[in-house]
């Protein structure tokens, strides 16, 4: 029997683009994207859904090959969705809600504390004497009318910018109730919205763009998927460790570190600091596992993040995103930081599945340069 050797995809090359192809790319592309900086606060909800939808798509299209009908499927899958965001939410919010009136509880301890540790450090290293039981509410209105003027025109100023944003608010609180709307009816129609699109490529670039956007759809789908995933396992880790050795509001601060793991690492940076924050002014009296000595406990806290760390780099992303998006991590960190400061909260949103995708298109033309007369040519005069 002999073995027939494995043959790879071959290349795609870049079509021959006409100076009228080439103008209408462009525009639609500038237009688009101008779009997009311009009707950011409008498109959030349809930008979720859409995602919500996409990450649905596959498990409505394997029932749809069991022979189920899409309308079904899309019900099914629409209800299972929501399901378990609703879930989600009862079982998150409750202890969210119960860690932050714990922690307004705890506060005036906490100031008391900071000005017991800090005070004395604060006088001596500035040679200056902190009174602060005169700062009574006689200082108080006294600053308070010298200032009048100044708190007069900051309160104007701020009335006028809520009034400013108010059209923007009322946006935003529609765009929630939009959400399992729009995200049902592009889950029921998504693979007819694709064939329109496809419809519209001119046909000598169509077989390109639709096999770069297979091959973007399977990497942008894996890491959207798998980074989730990484990002609920984290959180939960980190939630339940604090949780065991006895930090206080550990639920909270573990939600939040991993809520923000997306970015490489800052979820750890942020976390170990609301994390040490917190143990240092945290009676020791309230210690877990019996733990009475601080430095101890702060060692504890470490030991929490670096297993965190260590199952997420080790275990979680190699099984679950391995190397889909095939980024560094500080060019990782560079995209969400420019996505922000470009386009604010939707390009943070934007910013790293755009990135997945973008590695795709960046091979793409990689394999066309070294394939093209300007990689081969070899002299000043053209030759190659």
């Amino acid at each position: 029997m002999t073995a027939h050797p494995v043959t790879e995809p071959e290349p795609l090359l870049l079509p021959r683009l006409s100076r009228a192809q080439i103008l209408w790319i462009a525009g639609s592309l500038l237009v688009v994207g101008w779009l997009i900086w311009l009707l950011g606060p409008v498109l959030t909800p349809f930008l979720i859904s859409a995602l919500l939808a996409y990450i649905s798509d596959p498990l409505i299209t394997r029932l749809e090959r069991m022979k189920m009908r899409r309308e079904v499927a899309v019900g099914l899958v629409f209800l299972l969705v929501f399901v378990l965001l609703a879930g989600l939410l009862l079982l998150v919010i409750p202890i969210l809600v119960r860690e932050i009136v714990d922690l307004f509880n705890r506060l005036p301890g906490y100031v008391e504390k900071l000005q017991q540790n800090f005070q004395p450090v604060i006088e001596e290293y500035l040679d200056v004497s902190l009174d602060v039981e005169a700062f009574d509410a006689a200082r108080i209105r006294a600053i308070l009318e010298d200032n009048f003027e100044n708190i007069a025109r900051a309160s104007q100023a701020a009335w006028s910018y809520l009034a400013d944003q108010g059209g923007r608010f009322i946006i935003w609180i529609t765009g929630i109730f939009l959400i399992p709307l729009v995200t049902f009816y592009l889950m029921r129609d998504w693979h007819r919205a694709l064939d329109t699109l496809r419809d519209l490529l001119p046909r000598n670039i169509e077989p390109v763009v639709v096999r770069l956007a297979r091959d973007c759809d399977e990497a942008l789908g894996g890491f959207l998927r798998g980074q989730l995933l990484v990002m609920f396992g984290q959180g939960l880790i980190y939630a339940m460790g604090l949780w065991f050795i006895g930090l206080n509001n550990g639920l909270a601060i573990g939600a939040i570190a991993g809520l923000v793991s997306f970015v490489p690492y800052l979820g750890a940076i942020i976390g170990v600091s609301l994390a040490v924050i917190t143990a240092l002014i945290q009676d020791t009296a309230t210690f877990g596992l019996g733990v009475e000595s601080r430095l101890v406990f702060l060692m504890l806290v470490g030991v929490v993040f670096t297993v965190g760390q260590l199952v997420e780099s080790f275990v979680l992303t190699p099984n679950l995103i391995g190397d889909r998006i095939g980024m560094h991590p500080v060019l990782v960190i560079f995209t969400v930081l420019a996505g922000g400061f470009l386009f604010g909260f939707i390009g943070i949103l934007l910013a790293l599945p755009v990135a997945a995708a973008g590695t795709v298109l960046v091979r793409f033309f990689y394999q066309n340069y070294k394939r093209s007369k300007l990689y081969a040519q070899t002299s000043d005069t053209g030759e190659s």
